[in-house]
């Protein structure tokens, strides 16, 4: 099986589907895990960003559903750690089945999300708090569950989550199959699914292989000036800028829709509503630029970002990582800019030298992004 077409498992319909969407081969990640997830095998595994983790699980499981005559219960449950990536997954498996999907998160009317229960879908993709909360209420029955997807795995287990996550996994039909992963396993996720064989991927070394990386110095008070100047120097075909504080992302918004600038932002308070509306106008194209939060810097995946601008250096490098990894998706390249003052900068520098990186200085001088020019 390792050196034939995990797609050859796949469903005709299923395959179909795919086709549509212009997939025609497994990625590495999908090769690997699919046919494991075929054979009944409870699953950990890491890919990085950008390889195909969502469709590694969905296309069997999918497969194994529409083979199954029961179409009243629930039979696929995917847990998530955040409001976008559970619609994402939700929206990946519509792409490839016709079977009744749920999309559960807190924020939503919870009254709307039990009366969705009640025309029996097969598929459902939530927020692990509301997932439990709808569990304890007896309106999202998981008793003829046959799979329990956990994404974003090292998220889920950590402190804000891993009481619901426990709660969910202990609540499990006795032969669920559970599969888990993450972009990032950790001592902890580990631990936590110790019934499952681990398949970690080699790295494709995305971060080094299509991602060009550019440290642009500016003072802080000068950083959002200087974005200007970058994006009216650079004219990305779709940016999503980074920045670690909340009410940052609402200055710069402010500031560039002040330049007349087109754009959006999103942070942990936008309302539920107010987020959808600003990630699907940019993932359509409506909007070039996107100002968030690490809200969204992992788990997402918004095609052909072109480059990914960091306001700010993250304190912890996996999310740096995770920020870079928005662009450069799916076999395409992309450039990841870090607008810093000296002491970003310096941070940069080592972060270089641990990851592996080439990091290009650059400047922008007469509406031009250019090498700094030597003295």
């Amino acid at each position: 099986m390792e050196n034939s077409n995990a797609f050859s498992l796949l469903s005709e319909q299923t395959r179909q589907k795919l086709l549509e969407q212009n997939i025609s081969k497994p990625t590495a990640v999908q090769q690997q895990v699919i046919p494991q997830i075929f054979n009944g095998k409870n699953v950990l595994f890491e890919s990085e960003t950008g390889t195909g983790k969502t469709f590694a699980y969905l296309l069997p499981l999918i497969t194994k559903l529409e083979a199954d005559s029961d179409t009243v219960h629930a039979k696929i449950l995917v847990i998530a750690p955040t409001f976008e990536l559970a619609s994402q997954i939700n929206l990946a498996a519509k792409s490839i089945t016709d079977r009744k999907t749920a999309l559960l998160i807190g924020g939503s009317p919870i009254k709307r999300q039990c009366e969705t229960l009640k025309e029996k879908p097969q598929i459902i993709a939530g927020t692990a708090a509301r997932l439990c909360e709808l569990i304890r209420l007896k309106k999202l029955k998981i008793e003829n569950l046959f799979a329990a997807v956990f994404d974003e795995t090292d998220r889920l287990v950590k402190k804000e989550c891993i009481e619901d996550t426990t709660e969910i996994k202990s609540l499990l039909p006795e032969n669920c199959q559970i599969i888990a992963c993450t972009a990032t396993i950790n001592k902890t996720a580990k631990d936590f699914f110790p019934e499952s064989e681990n398949i970690l991927l080699p790295p494709e070394d995305i971060l080094r292989k299509r991602i060009t990386h550019w440290a642009i110095y500016a003072e802080a008070r000068d950083k959002i000036d200087t974005l200007r100047k970058f994006i009216a120097a650079e004219n990305p075909s779709k940016a999503l800028i980074f920045t670690s504080r909340a009410d940052q992302v609402e200055n710069i918004f402010s500031k560039l829709s002040y330049k007349r600038i087109d754009c959006a932002c999103i942070h942990a308070k936008t309302d539920k509503q107010m987020r959808k509306a600003a990630i699907d106008r940019f993932k359509s194209g409506k909007i070039k630029i996107l100002i968030t939060s690490d809200l969204t810097a992992r788990g997402l995946d918004i095609p052909d970002i072109s480059h990914v601008i960091q306001m700010d250096l993250p304190q912890d490098t996996d999310f740096f990582i995770h920020r870079s990894g928005r662009t450069g998706r799916a076999g395409k390249t992309g450039i990841n800019v870090v607008i810093g003052d000296e002491w970003e900068m310096n941070r940069y520098a080592t972060l270089e030298k641990k990851l592996g990186l080439t990091v290009y200085p650059k400047e922008i001088r007469s509406g031009k992004v250019i090498a700094p020019l030597m003295e």
